[in-house]
């Protein structure tokens, strides 16, 4: 069975008569007035057939009078074609044969030895089918002729081939050409076929002629015979047209009625929203009424389907179509009644009630299933609607927090959810719909024990008609109540068991709030108090601050005009105990003033320096000091500041090495960078014993160039490091300290250091040693 069904496609293609057997079968439908699909294919092809053979039959007679004048054109060219082929040969061979003697031709009688001559050199057959031969001597005038044409001999061949064709156009190789010639025998002109060729000697031309009358003789032959035919051939299918109109304008009547009476029947299907269809359960074909293509979105069709194409569009979850044709062949029943779905054009699917019966016509053993499908797909839908609410509704229920149970009109149950089960306590079997109220009430072991009738004035956003009840758990429940349209009530139970502990203790809490605000009004009263405090507290700050800071600008400001001040006798001191020191006006007198002289020069130079520092830090935190950056050698500014230090080392025997390659350079002022590394190098030596070290060393770390400055002196503890730098500041005090010195030294560095955008850092162990670095911008390599 399988295998017939699978190969029914094949089976319809192949088998004609079989399909004509099945459409008489259809007559068997319900509804008698119903043909078969292949019988209305039938009839649509009848009413297409009169529109169409009326054309087709002009179509047929315009192509085959078009087909076999095309032909009889073709031969017409092939025979043309032919005849110049020829003529052209046989000149070509005549001319090539015709030879002369070796004297030439004699002076009398030399036309009849030229005839002679052109005779010989003829082929077999050539003066055939009307060929003419002329033969020219070189004055143009035709000497010769085969066969013999005496009126055309001694004429010029100009008068023979016309005015209108000079000799110039035949040349050696011209071809055939057609012309019209004059044979002279008062018969006017006459359409030939010519072809000239040049002769070399004596003689001027050789020209082969015939007329188009006898080439084409035979042509015209065949042209008569198949006039004959064509015209023949129309009267008769004429006549075949006539008979088939008569035929069909009988049957028309019958067609309009068959057409009507379907019409009305495909109508009432279609708005019925059903179809009819017929299945032939042992070909395993089915056919469909228009109303069922309709229903699928399908264009309708006249042909039978196969049971490939419907298990094409059917579901396969809902109907098994081989299984269902093998069920009732096998088992004999003859009622179906099933529900499925089927693939609409638009790809939905359609849900289809298919009902019918098994019926066999009398001589035909094979079995039809002959029924009827409904589309049920709104009240498919409707129903899934239904049962999607109804779980949407139960989901609902089941996922709010509170208690709620529906009762109907008759006080039955009619849906709870696990909430008001697990609060009553309620077993599973009182819980199905319909238990009377009663019988749940009884089967509860948690019940109201305290209800008390509340007004939603007593409990803010409480809904009319609700209460609230304690349970014998001692839980406490808020229960709203309402009526349904049915008669039936909902009831929804709220856990206020948190709430209402939760209100004793807010009444705990008012009475412990009322004492705290009787305290926070106290307190209120003492921070008043502390706020008019602090706030002319904060008056008094911005008052000292002012004053600070104008006395800072004030300090700055002295600073830089007493050391301007200081400055001017001092260079005299200096200069003048310079000069008596050198005895550049003469001996002094005595040692003594020498030395006096000294001690005020030292002293002097000491104090100018002290003073230039405490100038250059007032500058700085005045804002004052501008630095003009340039590209500096590193090298040669460590060159410059190791010369300076240099007397001062010498005379505590201590070794001052620089490390720097000549290649590197900085971005920095130039001035600036000499008195950072000189008030670095003098601070180390000045700090470091006798016979010591002090080492700088210049290295690059990335964009930056790294300073150090390293010394075996004294060294920093860690808790002074964090204060050094600052101006005026020294580890040792006035009453300690054994070395000379303002202090401002290493400020005025880092405060140089950072006006370059760099950064210094200092390093130091007790007794070990002092290592000083900072960084500035490093410069290009090109810019050097």
């Amino acid at each position: 069975m399988a295998r017939t069904l699978a190969g029914d496609a094949s089976e319809r293609r192949g088998d004609k008569d079989s399909d004509v057997e099945n459409s008489a079968a259809l007559t068997g439908l319900p509804l008698r007035s119903m043909v078969g699909s292949f019988r209305d294919g039938l009839a649509r092809s009848d009413a297409l057939m009169r529109r169409l053979i009326p054309g087709l039959a002009i179509l047929f007679i315009f192509v085959l009078a078009v087909f076999r004048a095309g032909e009889l054109a073709n031969d017409h060219t092939q025979t043309r074609q032919s005849a110049q082929t020829t003529l052209s040969l046989m000149a070509s061979v005549v001319a090539s044969g015709l030879a002369l003697p070796e004297e030439g031709l004699p002076k009398t009688g030399y036309r009849t030895t030229l005839k002679r001559i052109l005779a010989d050199s003829l082929p077999a057959g050539a003066t055939s089918k009307g060929r003419i031969f002329l033969v020219a001597d070189q004055a143009g005038r035709i000497v010769a002729s085969a066969p013999a044409q005496p009126s055309l001999e001694s004429r010029p061949i100009s008068d023979i081939l016309g005015p209108s064709q000079p000799l110039t156009v035949f040349g050696a190789r011209a071809g055939v050409l057609p012309v019209a010639v004059d044979f002279g025998d008062g018969a006017g002109d006459v359409q030939s076929l010519v072809t000239v060729h040049h002769l070399e000697g004596q003689l001027g031309m050789i020209a082969v002629l015939q007329p188009e009358s006898a080439i084409f003789s035979k042509w015209r032959d065949d042209l008569s015979a198949n006039v004959t035919l064509f015209v023949g051939t129309s009267l008769v299918l004429l006549a075949v047209i006539y008979g088939f109109f008569s035929q069909a304008s009988r049957a028309e009547a019958a067609d309009d009625m068959y057409a009507a009476t379907r019409g009305r029947i495909d109508t009432a299907l279609t708005h019925g929203r059903c179809g009819l269809f017929d299945w032939d359960l042992s070909r395993g074909r089915m056919f469909w009424s228009s109303s069922l293509y309709e229903l699928l979105g399908r264009e309708p069709k006249d042909d039978i389907l196969s049971f490939g194409d419907v298990a094409d569009i059917t579901h396969p979850d809902d109907i098994d179509l081989l299984g269902l044709a093998e069920h009732l062949l096998e088992s004999g029943e003859t009622l179906v009644d099933e529900t499925f779905r089927m693939r609409h054009a638009d790809g939905s699917w359609i849900w289809l009630r298919a009902r019918g019966e098994i019926q066999s016509e009398p001589g035909r053993a094979e079995p039809h299933l002959i029924g009827i499908c409904i589309d049920i797909t709104e009240q498919h839908e409707l129903a899934e609607q239904s049962r999607m609410a109804d779980l949407r509704l139960r989901d609902a229920i089941e996922t709010i927090s509170e208690a709620f149970v529906l009762w109907n009109l008759k006080n039955e149950l009619v849906i709870c959810n696990s909430n008001y089960q697990s609060l009553h306590n309620l077993p599973n079997a009182v819980i199905k719909p319909g238990t009377p109220y009663k019988d749940v009430m009884a089967a509860a072991s948690n019940t109201e024990i305290a209800p008390q009738r509340v007004t939603v004035r007593q409990r803010g956003g409480a809904p009319e008609g609700s209460y609230e009840a304690q349970l014998e758990d001692g839980r406490w429940l808020q229960i709203s109540e309402r009526r349904t349209k049915d008669g039936g009530f909902v009831s929804v139970g709220t856990d206020i068991t948190a709430l209402k502990k939760h209100e004793e203790k807010l009444m705990e809490s008012e009475k412990r709030l009322k004492a705290t605000v009787s305290d926070l009004q106290k307190s209120r009263q003492t921070l008043e108090f502390q706020a008019r405090q602090l706030v002319e507290m904060a008056d008094k700050y911005q008052e000292e601050k002012t004053r600070a800071e104008a006395a800072n600008k004030a300090k700055s400001e002295f600073l830089a005009n007493i050391s301007h001040e200081l400055r001017t006798p001092l260079n005299a001191i200096i200069g003048f105990s310079d000069i008596m020191t050198q005895e550049m006006f003469g001996p002094l007198g005595t040692n003594r003033y020498s030395d006096y002289c000294k001690d005020i020069y030292s002293s002097g130079t000491y104090l100018l320096n002290v003073i230039n520092d405490i100038l250059d830090m007032s500058k700085i935190e005045a804002g004052r000091m501008s630095i003009e950056t340039e590209t500096v050698s590193a090298a040669a500014a460590a060159e410059d500041a190791g010369r300076i230090v240099t007397g001062a080392a010498t005379e505590k025997n201590i070794t001052v090495t620089a490390d720097v390659a000549s290649n590197l350079h900085v971005k920095a002022d130039k001035r600036a960078l000499k008195q950072i590394l000189l008030n670095l190098l003098a601070n180390a030596v000045k700090f470091t014993p006798d016979n010591g070290t002090v080492t700088l060393k210049a290295h690059p770390r990335g964009d930056k160039l790294r300073f150090e400055v390293c010394d075996t002196g004294i060294g920093i503890s860690a808790r002074d490091i964090q204060r050094l730098a600052k101006p005026f500041v020294q580890v040792e005090n006035q009453f300690t300290k054994t070395h000379q010195g303002s202090g401002l030294g290493l400020a005025i560095a880092r405060s140089l250091v950072d006006l370059h955008g760099g950064s210094l850092s200092i390093r130091s162990e007790v007794r070990k040693g002092t290592t000083v670095s900072f960084t500035l911008p490093l410069a290009e390599q090109d810019a050097a």
